[in-house]
């Protein structure tokens, strides 16, 4: 064992706090010593990126089975609601279990039963200059490159046990020197929308891979949602965990505090060329399609609102089904301010506590699908996809035939 731990921390390693706290201890100081870090730091809230699947239950039984209860607010992703998709699917009962499972033993750990991969909007928010342990591809970037907290890419098990720990390894992204900028990104085209910053995380995380890129050449100030996307997307082609975008972003105003004095690796140009050759890349086929997914990331209230915008007065298809994901949160806003409501009369389902990501979508594994969403193309849970945005995806579940 390398790391210096203080004497709670040995103690709850050699397991005087129980079988839970000891598991998720031993997962800790392994990961500190892989990354060879010297000492453990306070985190003041953790995201776990849980699903309703065999390799997070595995995890999350032992710390509950074990005692463990979480010491800092923590937060989980998506599973979803059995009940509800197996009177519209027929779930199989062994999915079923192990998804009830996963939500029970969440709740014997004490983690927020929030079931949403934006926790960053509503539910578990970090302060500017907070360590904190997030998982979840849009939620690292968005929480270190936006919001200013730190905290590295974590996995669901990591996460969950600095959550129950309150601390993690001091390694990696909590370390200034680490948060430098590697690659420098030239836009020189014009993002109208978040679907352009869809394509653009796209390409720069298939450009760069791993690495924290720094972007140039935006001239209007990015939204939520825009930022919300880019760091999904460049996470389905790359592994980005931080980035900068100069004149927005905090940390770096110009690009020698970005790159903190030492050249980019790479220089790499964005033009329309590039967004188009994104596009192109994404689709899989042009087949008539059977369904329609947004929500992935989950919706804001704001791009719910822009999905009733364009329904209202519409009916779908019968042979398309329609379905939006958000968080339990957001969807109650929703209904009160009546969105609910127009994308049900329209035909449309809005849900919560789920993604696509997820065995409840099974019925699908033989379908097209259309979203706006190149990760949720990538989880492929249906045959083929098309990736569109919102405006086409509504028009075609409207009057394709």
């Amino acid at each position: 064992m390398g790391m210096h731990l203080k004497k709670e921390e040995e103690q709850i390693f050699d397991g005087e706090f129980g079988e839970g706290m000891q598991k998720a201890m031993e997962l800790l100081v392994a990961i500190g010593d892989a990354y060879d870090a010297e000492k453990m730091i306070s985190v003041s809230r953790a995201h776990a990126a849980s699903s309703g699947q065999e390799g997070d239950l595995y995890f999350v039984e032992l710390l509950a089975n074990g005692g463990a209860c979480c010491r800092v607010p923590t937060s989980t992703n998506p599973v979803y609601d059995v009940e509800y998709f197996d009177d519209l699917f027929e779930i199989p009962k062994y999915e079923a279990d192990v998804a009830r499972r996963v939500m029970e033993a969440y709740k014997r750990v004490g983690a927020i039963m929030s079931w949403s991969c934006i926790p960053y909007m509503a539910e578990n928010i970090p302060l500017y200059g907070e360590t904190v342990a997030f998982s979840e591809s849009s939620a690292t970037p968005y929480v270190n490159s936006v919001l200013g907290a730190r905290t590295n890419r974590e996995a669901a098990q990591s996460a969950l046990a600095a959550g129950v720990i309150g601390k993690t390894p001091e390694y990696g992204l909590h370390f200034k020197e680490n948060r430098k900028g590697t690659h420098l990104i030239r836009v020189e085209t014009v993002l109208r929308d978040e679907f352009d910053y869809t394509l653009l995380g796209y390409y720069v995380g298939k450009r760069i891979g791993y690495g924290v890129p720094v972007l140039t050449g935006i001239s209007r100030r990015p939204n939520t949602e825009e930022l919300i996307n880019f760091c999904a997307m460049s996470n389905v082609s790359g592994a980005v965990s931080m980035f900068y975008i100069l004149g927005f972003t905090i940390e770096a105003s110009n690009l020698e505090e970005a790159f903190q004095g030492d050249l980019p690796k790479d220089k790499i140009t964005v033009t329309d060329h590039e967004l188009k050759q994104a596009y192109c890349e994404l689709q899989t086929t042009s087949e008539k399609i059977d369904f329609v997914m947004l929500g992935c990331p989950h919706y804001t209230l704001k791009q719910i609102e822009e999905v009733a915008r364009l329904l209202q007065g519409k009916k779908m298809r019968k042979d398309v089904a329609f379905w939006v994901c958000t968080s339990a949160t957001t969807k109650v806003l929703a209904e009160r301010n009546g969105c609910v409501d127009v994308i049900e009369r329209a035909g449309g389902h809005v849900i919560v506590d789920t993604c696509i990501d997820e065995p409840c979508w099974i019925v699908y594994k033989d379908k097209v699908g259309m979203t706006d969403s190149p990760k949720c193309a990538y989880y492929r849970r249906f045959k083929e996809a098309r990736v569109e945005r919102l405006q086409d995806c509504v028009e075609t579940a409207i009057r394709e035939k």
